[in-house]
């Protein structure tokens, strides 16, 4: 197994805050339903508007947050840690929650980018000594909510190697539930055995010219998280 060292850590690191706060290049997820939704990213994104877009300005923070709790005595955490009090506090979380909640699109960042924010709510958590969780936790809410909504509707899995895939998603947002929601888990729990359970065999064109995930690899964590040992074990 490879061991993230603390060099890799720094390189991540570094990396990661070159971009999380870089507002262009940006790519827009925005219906305009009038002529006062043409803002720059930062104002209708005051946390999320670095690293091209949403989910990846999401996934970077949940990045440099795991960084800092693996290696709190590393030259790179206080300056995470700094970044986070300037920018993870309530008024900024209220923009971005606010946005959420619009109408048009209603499903922005569905499922990837909810998945992502669960994550990093998850892993803001664990900072007892910070009110990083806290902040965040209203947009986890209403994230984990859309899923409630959203699951029972779903006839179908999304199984495309990309950001749609339902599997990957669902093994984030179940990774947060576990701890966080527990009708959710359970909820993803039935969703799982109900879109996977009868398959028996991988898809032979995997993978296809665009993909950036294995659809039969995420299924397989996902069943692999959601269900007994026992029964995964005859599943697989």
């Amino acid at each position: 197994m490879t061991t993230l060292t603390p060099d890799h850590a720094t390189r991540f690191a570094t990396a990661t805050l070159s971009h999380l706060g870089r507002e262009y290049p940006y790519k827009m997820d925005l219906v305009l339903n009038g002529p006062d939704d043409a803002k720059r990213p930062r104002e209708h994104h005051p946390i999320f508007h670095g690293s091209f877009d949403w989910h990846s300005c999401v996934h970077g923070w949940w990045q440099v947050m795991r960084l800092r709790r693996l290696f709190p005595d590393a030259p790179f955490a206080s300056e995470i840690a700094a970044r986070a009090d300037a920018m993870l506090v309530p008024d900024k979380a209220a923009v971005e929650q606010a946005y959420l909640a619009r109408a048009v699109p209603r499903g922005f960042e569905r499922p990837y980018g909810w998945a992502w924010l669960l994550a990093l709510h998850g892993e803001l958590a664990l900072a007892e000594d910070r009110a990083w969780g806290a902040v965040v936790e209203p947009m986890a809410r209403a994230v984990a909510a859309g899923f409630h909504a959203y699951l029972p509707r779903l006839t179908y899995a999304v199984r495309t190697g990309g950001h749609p895939n339902t599997a990957f998603a669902l093994v984030l947002a179940h990774g947060w539930a576990a701890s966080h929601d527990p009708a959710l888990a359970r909820l993803i729990e039935g969703c799982a055995q109900g879109w996977f359970g009868d398959d028996n065999d991988a898809r032979p064109w995997e993978p296809s010219g665009e993909d950036f995930l294995s659809p039969v690899l995420c299924e397989g964590l996902l069943m692999a998280v959601t269900q007994p040992d026992e029964a995964f074990a005859r599943w697989w």
